[in-house]
Parts: C-alpha cells; structure tokens; sequence
C-alpha cells in the first residue's frame, strides 16, 4: 500500500512538475493577444524565464530600468535608497497620450480631495491605480510576478491594452522592501537543486535567522504605513501623497496549506471610521478576481480571514485615505516547489496568481472607474463637513522639544495643515510652550485621518484583531494634548518644518549641568562619555540660581576634564547643535537641595554595550533596539548571536540586552557564564517572554500571575475566537510612575502610557519603593482587553529589578520601542543603560 501512494505521489510530482516547475512568460500572461517584439522579455535581460530562479533586487531593477528604455508607456523614477543603498524606484505606466501630460492629470487628480471639487468632470478623468509588490521580503512571488505584469503592460498590443492605458495611471512598485527581497532571494537560489525537492524539510524552506521578511533592521514595513519611520516608507507615503490613488495593492504570501485570499477581510472586524462605502467597492473589485481565478482554476476565497482595522498597513491605510486599499495573499511555496495539503505548490503557479490578481485589479479600475473617482471626491467632500465645526488639537511637551517634532514630522508627511503655538498657555494642568508644541486645525482635508491617529477607542464591534487594537500617537509620543483646543492659539501655518535648535551654553570655569527631559538626552550624554569626560547624575531634584533641576540632571564638572576649559566649552557647544539638549552653565555649587559636590551626584560611566541575536530571539525586538541604538542615539550595540555565545568574551561589556525569547536556545553552560558576569557587576536587561527564563533559571525571581479562565457555554466552532479575545494584541495603559527612581528619570508626568502586547501580569511588589513603575487600578487608555484581563492587570507592573552579586537584573514585560514610533518608552531603556548601577 505504501509502494502505491509513493508511486502515486511521484507521478502526481513529475506530471506537476511538467507543467509548472519549467515555464515560459505565456505561462503568466493572458492568452490570444500580440506583443511587440521590440519590448524586451525579462529572460533577455535576468538571463532566465520568470520563476525559474527568484529574482534579486540588482536584476529586478535592471529589467525595470530596461522596460521603461524601451517603451514609451513606462517612465521610471529614483525615489531615494534603502538602509543598504538600494534603490527605491517607481514606474509610471500609462499611454503615451497621458505621459504627455502627466502633471496636469495628476494635478486634476489631486483637485478631488480639494474644497469644491463638484465642477470636476471625472467622466473623461483616468483612474489611479498603485500596485506594490512583496513588502515582505519572503514573499517574494509578488515581486516576481511584477516582471510579467510589468512587460505585458509595457508589450501587449491591442485594443483592450489601449483603453487601460487610456483610462489608468498606474504607480508601479516592483519591489518594496529591496533588502528583504535580496536576502531572501539569496537563501532561495543558494539552497536550490538541479532536481528541485519539494520535501519542506529541505534547507531550501528554513531560512536563517532573521530570515529575508524584514528590511535592514528587522522591520515588518507592512506596519510603517502610518508612523512612517522608515525610508522604504516614506518614498512611498511621499508618493501615496502626490497622486491618492484610487486603489492600492499590497500582494503578499501566507502559508504553504492555504490557497488565495483576496479582500474584504472579516466584516466586523473593520475600523469604524473607514466608510461603508470602501467596503461595498472592495466586493465589487473582488468580483473581477473571482472571475479571474475561476478562468485559471485557482482556488481562491474571502472574507473570512485578516482584517481592515489598523490604519498602518498598507491594505488598510488608502481606507483612511479615500482610496481602496486590496490585500492579497498567495499560498507560499517559499523556495521553488514544497508540498502542501494542495498537492505540489511550485513557485510559477505562485508568481501566476499573482499576475492574475494584479491584471484582474487593473480591469475592475477601469470598468468602475467613475465610480471610484466619485467616491474619492465624496470622501474627502464629508470629511470637510465632519471637521467644519472648527476647532484644534494642540500637543506638545514643554521640556521636550524633539519629541514634539518627531510627531510633527510624521504629520507633514501625511499632508495634515499644522500651526505653530502662537504663546504659552496652560490647560488642564498641562502647560503648552512656544517652540514646544504646534496646533492641528480640525478642519481640513485630513479631518478623518487625524481622527484615527489621535481617537481612544474602548469599544470595539468585535474581540480579535489581526494587528493591533490602538495607535494613539500623543500616547505613544507621551505628548501633552488638548483636543478641545481653538485655532485662536495658532500662529504661523508650517509649511517648513524646521528642527528645533538650543542655544549654545555660555562658558563656564566651574560645571554645566544638563537635564534628562529631552528626547536625545541620551545621545548627548553618551557622546560627553565617548569623550573622556567625567558626568555624574544628580539622583535629587534641586535649583541653581532661578532654574528648578529635575531628577537625573547630568553634571558635567570643569575641572579635571581631559578638555581646557575652553575646549570644553567647544566640545559641548557641539553636543549642543547636534542632539537640540540645552546646556546650562553654572558658576558656583552651592544650590537649594543638593549641592553640586554632594554624594547624590553619582558617576557614570560609558557604557559597553550588546544584545543577544539569532535564533530564539525575537528578531522584531531585536531590530527596534538594533535601529535605537544606531539610528537615534549613535551608541555602539555588539549583537550576540546566541550560537556563538559560549564563545563570547563577555567581560567586555556593562549590559547584555535579551530581547524576548523562550530561552530554549540558551544552555546551562550559557547561562552559567551570564550569572557570572552579572555577579561581576554587569547589568542584564530583559524583555517579555525572556522574563519567563529568568525566573526558571532563578537569575531573577518574577511573581507572575497565574490566569485562570474556564470555557463555559463555547462551541468547538467558537473555541477560536473564543482563545484569541483573551490576547491583547496591541493597546495603550496608564501606569504612575515613581519619578525619583532611576528607570523614571527624564519624565515630567506622573503618569506615562505603556504599550502592551502580552499577557504577562507581574504582581507589584509588597515595598511600595520597588514599584516604579506601576499600573493604575483601571489603566485601559486606547484598545482591547478582555475585562478579565484588564481586572487582573490593575495593579500590577510591567519592571522588576533585582541584584545579583554586584551586578544587576532589570526586566520589562512589554517592548519600550514598539515599531520605533514609540518614542514616549524609549527612555526607560536608556535610563536601564546609563543609570542600571543606581537603581
């Protein structure tokens, strides 16, 4: 009996591999048309038929450049280069009539989001289409597929190609996530056999940590839509902004079981504020792609996977945004042939479906493109109407400038009008400054979209989310804001933003002294360290002359400095220009409270740096830190990898970071060596689930709670959702803080938002001073938790510290540096960094 099934599973492989391991273009493309001979096939130019090998970024970008040589329906352009130098390009494809005069429709375009865009005439107007390919670096039959899509749009003849290319832009993106796309290309082609063996437990199939998903530093882009932290993001926001296309495709892969999916995602499961209307035109396009799959035979379905919630990816951003965003998603033979529950899944019928779902979206664009024109003109029509009652949002920190900023940047690049504070005013407790916040004039083009970047929202149509349930930016900034503003506090509209600028400290012959509020306190304070320079940290609040010090002022003394005082005063005029962190001078030590030769001020030291790597590691967390250290603070990080820890020299450094991680790729002889070096006064700083190893491993004893909640009344069919409403995918919690504790340093409030992902509750300590950093008794802000879960969160605390020999342990139980937008925790890391030896 086994002889047959093995026999008939060879002949079901060779009969699959007959047809779709070996293909040619025809293969991909629509049948009974021409093309023109002169246009160049991607063979001609990569050097082997499309899916014979996964293309890599270098031979993508030269057929694309290529293509647009030799067609006049394409134009190609550099939008800038990734964190790798890659690359970012576009091309624009349409007939050569609408190149011609491309600027003008782009700008009649545009006129559908203005103020009384009724006059438009939308009848003779072409639509917009965005079609972007793999952000999801292995994925890659998207990226693949684009090569096909792109000739046949560059080559077909006839007069179905004429009336698409009459009636539609199309914004190409071939690739959007460069470095992702080459890494995983590189597995794939490098692990290939002549004999293609689809035995998923090939090494073909097991990409190494960190695997080709991510960009440079391990970033899921599909989550940067609306932060917009990223350059791989920010081209494509830029170019989102210039053109708003009417749909946008985000062509994707899942698992190697599944067959096709296609939007809408679940109903309930859409985010209140995007129109019913997107919806209905979402199952109109979806109608186009069933008859497409139906003519190949392709298994295909919708609406019963994914969601249309959060506003930053890239199916759902365009629904803020008046536009239509489409997911697709294609069953992943992640490498060139696996098996599946389908039978053999080969890379070209993965690329095929693909093409067929980017050629199906280009034929619903132009069958309903009045519709959709109309549409986007009527969203933006209401949107004015929503916000026209007036009114404004004012945020900002009057002791944090850069942070103010970060958010302000992040909302120029979306298009939203913003003003200057006109004067200092105080709300609710909370002072607003001149130079330190800006004001959002509610009513405005953007109203629906500064509604779902600013919204708390409780109350949700349904208990699973695919993503996270809340995004509040001047939570996640830690913003003081007032939604109740008036636009009678606006000065100047901002058309440049401009960095803020401290001044430059006058000379001193005694001490400076530096305070911990603003954002790139830590980048200041680590370049006075790299220096030589002797800085201690005041560990009481104080006041020199008429200024009030806060806790952890950083005190840089004159005298027995490697610097003159004079080249000190050089240096820290620099430090000053490059990180925007004021600088006082002072001339004399004697304050009220501490003075400044007290025992209080404790000494620094620079820190040394390294986080653990590789597999086991979560290697999102890994990457937000990498990016942190490197990106914003210019701080050396040496990543670990955990294969070759063993081997380590681990005396080298002050801190190990552990990003979450079971610890299973952690032996015994490993971790005999980190109590070591923490009892030798090192500081080992945790996160998440790696909070879980540390107290099996007895490194740091953690109360965690033990949830108990038994299913009543569930149904097998329900027992699914029924388990995911107990996760907490993603909200926002009030915690009070403890200002005079190290961890608390550089925080004004009393309170601070925390985000949190996890189900990790750690009961507070009975020593109120051991508690921080703590959860308020009903700490929901923004997002979803079950009420069980948030009854057991009250209370609790998301740090714990303990000693260890002369060292130390600090524990987190959630990521301080969620997707880098996070900024309002980024700090309780580096006060973990610098101040670890205080706390």
């Amino acid at each position: 009996m086994r002889t047959l099934l093995y026999l008939s599973f060879l002949l079901s492989y060779f009969l699959t591999a007959a047809q779709d391991f070996k293909v040619d273009l025809s293969y991909y493309l629509p049948q009974n048309i021409t093309y023109n001979d002169k246009t160049p096939t991607p063979k001609s130019i990569i050097r082997h038929e499309v899916g014979d090998w996964h293309i890599t970024h270098d031979k993508l970008l030269q057929y694309m450049y290529a293509l647009a040589e030799a067609s006049d329906r394409i134009s190609i352009e550099d939008r800038g280069t990734t964190f790798e130098g890659r690359p970012l390009i576009l091309l624009t494809i349409t007939s050569p009539k609408n190149h011609s005069n491309l600027e003008s429709i782009r700008q009649s375009h545009l006129e559908l989001t203005e103020k009384n865009p009724s006059n438009l005439d939308t009848n003779s107007m072409p639509v917009v289409v965005y079609q972007g390919f793999s952000i999801h670096g292995n994925e890659p039959s998207g990226s693949n597929a684009a090569l096909a899509v792109a000739y046949y749009l560059a080559a077909a003849q006839g007069p179905k190609i004429d009336e698409l290319l009459d009636n539609t832009v199309i914004l190409f993106d071939p690739s959007l996530n460069p470095d992702g796309l080459q890494r995983f290309a590189y597995w794939a082609n490098s692990n290939k056999s002549k004999n293609i063996n689809p035995d998923p437990n090939d090494r073909e199939y097991d990409e190494v940590w960190p695997g080709g998903r991510t960009n440079h530093y391990w970033f899921d882009m599909n989550r940067d839509w609306l932060p917009v932290q990223l350059p791989e993001s920010r081209a494509r926001i830029e170019t989102f902004h210039n053109w708003y296309p009417n749909i946008l495709t985000d062509h994707h892969e899942m698992g190697t079981n599944s067959s096709f999916f296609f939007q809408p995602g679940i109903p309930s499961r859409t985010h209140p504020l995007t129109p019913q209307k997107n919806q209905d035109l979402t199952v109109a396009i979806g109608k186009f792609h069933a008859q497409a799959f139906d003519k190949i035979g392709s298994l295909y379905y919708s609406e019963e996977d994914f969601d249309d919630f959060y506003y930053g990816k890239g199916s759902t951003f365009p629904d803020i945004n008046g536009s239509i965003g489409i997911l697709f998603e294609q069953a992943s033979s992640r490498g060139h042939a696996q098996e599946s529950k389908n039978g053999i899944l080969t890379f070209p019928f993965t690329i095929r479906n693909q093409c067929t779902a980017a050629l199906s979206t280009l034929e619903a664009a132009v069958s309903m493109r009045k519709e959709l024109l109309d549409y986007q003109r009527k969203f933006y029509s209401e949107a004015r109407n929503e916000g026209s009652s007036g009114g404004a949002i004012i945020f900002g920190d009057e002791k944090d400038a850069s942070k103010a900023y970060h958010l302000a940047e992040i909302l120029q690049r979306h298009k939203i009008e913003i003003h200057e504070l006109k004067e200092n005013f105080s709300s609710n407790g909370k002072n607003f400054k001149k130079g330190y916040s800006y004001v959002i004039p509610k009513n405005q083009r953007q109203h629906r979209l500064i509604n779902a970047m600013f919204e708390k929202r409780t109350q949700f149509r349904d208990s699973l989310f695919y993503d996270i349930s809340a995004w509040t930016f001047p939570l996640a900034f830690n913003l003081d804001y007032d939604e109740s503003g008036t636009m009678s506090k606006a000065g100047d509209k901002i058309t440049d933003l401009q960095k803020p600028q401290s001044t430059i400290p006058t000379q001193s012959n005694y001490a400076y002294l530096m305070e911990w509020h603003e954002y790139y306190s830590p980048k200041a304070l680590q370049m006075i360290l790299q220096k030589g320079l002797r800085a201690k940290v005041g560990m009481s609040a104080f006041s020199a002359g008429n200024k009030n010090y806060d806790y952890g002022t950083i005190l840089i003394p004159v005298r027995n400095q490697e610097l003159s005082a004079s080249d000190l005063h050089a240096f820290l005029s620099e430090v000053t220009k490059e990180t925007n962190v004021k600088i006082h001078s002072v001339a004399t030590g004697l304050n009220q409270g501490i003075d400044l030769g007290s025992s209080k001020f404790k000494a620094l030291e620079l820190p040394k740096v390294a986080m653990l790597v590789g597999e086991g590691i979560n290697s999102y967390d890994a990457g937000e830190m990498w990016h942190l250290f490197d990106q914003r603070y210019d701080i050396l990080l040496t990543k670990l990898d955990t294969k070759d820890l063993a081997r380590a020299d681990l005396s080298r450094y002050t801190d190990i970071i552990v990003p979450s991680t079971s610890g299973s790729e952690l032996g015994d002889e490993i971790v005999k060596d980190l109590k070591s070096w923490v009892q030798n006064g090192g500081t080992l700083i945790a996160y998440r689930n790696a909070g879980k190893w540390l107290d099996k491993t007895k490194m740091l004893k953690i109360p965690f709670k033990t949830l108990k909640d038994t299913a009543r009344n569930i149904t097998f069919e329900q027992k699914r959702a029924f388990s995911g409403a107990k996760v907490i995918g993603g909200a926002i919690f009030e915690t009070k803080l403890d200002r005079s504790h190290p961890i608390a340093f550089g925080y004004k409030n009393e309170t601070l938002p925390i985000f949190r992902n996890t189900t990790l509750f750690v009961e507070a300590d009975k020593t109120s001073y051991n508690n921080p950093i703590q959860y308020t008794d009903n700490p929901l802000l923004s997002g979803y938790i079950s009420q069980v879960n948030l009854k057991e969160l009250g209370n609790t605390v998301p740090f714990k510290t303990g000693r260890m020999g002369k060292g130390r342990i600090i524990y987190f139980t959630d990521n301080t540096n969620f997707r880098a937008f996070w900024y309002g925790t980024n700090k309780l890391l580096m006060n973990a960094i610098f101040f670890g030896n205080e706390m």
